[in-house]
Parts: C-alpha cells; sequence; structure tokens
C-alpha cells in the first residue's frame, strides 16, 4: 500500500486526558497536511477545532468513553450536543457490564439510540474486544449490525490490550460486510496498519500513524 492509501483509514487520534489546545491544533494540522480521514478528539475541543479545520478535515468524537458505563440517557445527550457543536463521526463505547450481565437487549437499544440521535452521521461502536470472550465479540458483531451503526470498533485504547488480527478477522467474518470495521489501541507499525486493512479493517484509529510512516520514534499505545 502507498503511505497516502494509509493515511486515508486514519482517525488521527489524540485522547488524552491533558491534551491542550495548543495539541489538538497539531494534530488538526498534520491531519490536514497528511490527508487523513478524521481527527478523533475529546469533545470538549470540537468547537474550536471544526472552526479551526473549516471543513478541511472531518471531526470524530468519542461517546461514553473510555468506560461506557453511562446511562443511555447521558450518552444520548453527550452525542447530540456533539453534532450540534459540529462533530462529522460519533464513536461510542458499549455498555460492558450490561453485556456481560446478559442484558443484550440494553446494549443494542442504546446503540440504536444513538445512532438515532446522530442521523446519518457516522456511528463506530467500540466494544472493548479485550475484555469480552469469542462468544460476546460475535455476538456484538450481530448486534452492532442490528442496531444500525456504520462500524464496529475494537477498542478504546485506554483498556489492557488493543487490536488484534485474530479479532478483525472475526469482525469481518461475522458481520459480512454489514457493517465496517475500524482497528484501534496499540498499532505501532507500517506491517501493523497494512496488516489490519487487508483482514478488513477501513479505519485504523491511532495518534502515531504519521509519526510510524514517517519512521520516527512513537510513544503512544493508543
Amino acid at each position: 500500500m502507498t503511505r497516502q492509501e494509509i493515511l486515508a483509514t486514519v482517525d488521527h487520534t489524540l485522547l488524552k486526558p491533558e491534551a491542550t489546545w495548543e495539541d489538538i491544533q497539531r494534530i488538526c494540522d498534520e491531519a490536514v497536511e497528511n490527508h487523513t480521514a478524521s481527527i478523533c478528539i475529546n469533545p470538549s475541543y470540537i468547537k474550536q477545532a471544526v472552526e479551526y479545520l473549516q471543513g478541511r478535515v472531518p471531526v470524530c468524537t468519542v461517546i461514553g468513553f473510555p468506560l461506557g458505563a453511562n446511562t443511555t440517557a447521558v450518552k444520548v445527550f453527550e452525542a447530540e450536543q456533539a453534532i450540534a457543536d459540529g462533530a462529522q463521526e460519533i464513536d461510542m463505547v458499549i455498555n460492558i457490564g450490561a453485556l456481560k450481565s446478559g442484558n443484550v437487549e440494553l446494549v443494542e437499544k442504546e446503540i440504536a439510540a444513538i445512532k438515532k440521535a446522530i442521523g446519518n452521521h457516522i456511528l463506530k461502536v467500540i466494544i472493548e474486544t479485550c475484555l469480552l470472550t469469542e462468544q460476546e465479540k460475535e455476538l456484538m458483531c450481530e448486534v452492532v449490525c442490528r442496531a444500525g451503526a456504520d462500524y464496529i470498533k475494537t477498542s478504546t485504547g485506554f483498556s489492557t490490550a488493543g487490536a488484534t488480527f485474530a479479532d478483525i478477522e472475526l469482525f469481518a467474518r461475522c458481520v459480512k460486510g454489514r457493517c465496517k470495521i475500524k482497528a484501534a489501541g496499540g498499532i505501532r507499525t507500517v506491517e501493523d496498519m497494512e496488516k489490519f486493512i487487508s483482514l478488513g479493517a477501513s479505519r485504523l484509529g491511532t495518534s502515531s500513524a504519521i509519526k510510524i510512516l514517517n519512521q520516527e520514534k512513537t510513544e503512544s499505545s493508543y
């Protein structure tokens, strides 16, 4: 793959709690210069980033992040506010505890409610694969597709592990093209990026893609 083909899949990400506006400006500039798919930032910076970018790169944000343990009403409000502030893409975290308690209906209804709230804007659903069993991952592929989300996503990058090749293979096998796939967390090499894409991921969530492709040293695990 060419450098630009890889970058066109990247949600250029900065979700550190200590990120300053200067840090956000930097990733905006990098995203514009490198033609990434989007920038992915925390909700408090959406308005500023949208105004700064002036439509040059889409702004993605995170909802119920990173634990997914907010109530549905809070997540819906947060998503609505994000869209009102100018976000074009939403990455939400499922209620992992509800899934593990067997309350699949709550999880599905919550995804559907957020999708309804944001309309035609892109919704990516983070299921935090490192905390799930294989059966739970397969179940969530069905739930995410039934709920009408646009993407299923592996990880927040804030839990015990990130994306794995095996999880992307599982996603591709189970979603069967009904939704798209995003790999995120722990992507550290060009070979990783190419492999995830070849296995079926059409988006990559990473703060390091540009540095990796420029052969610079990276620190972030997301």
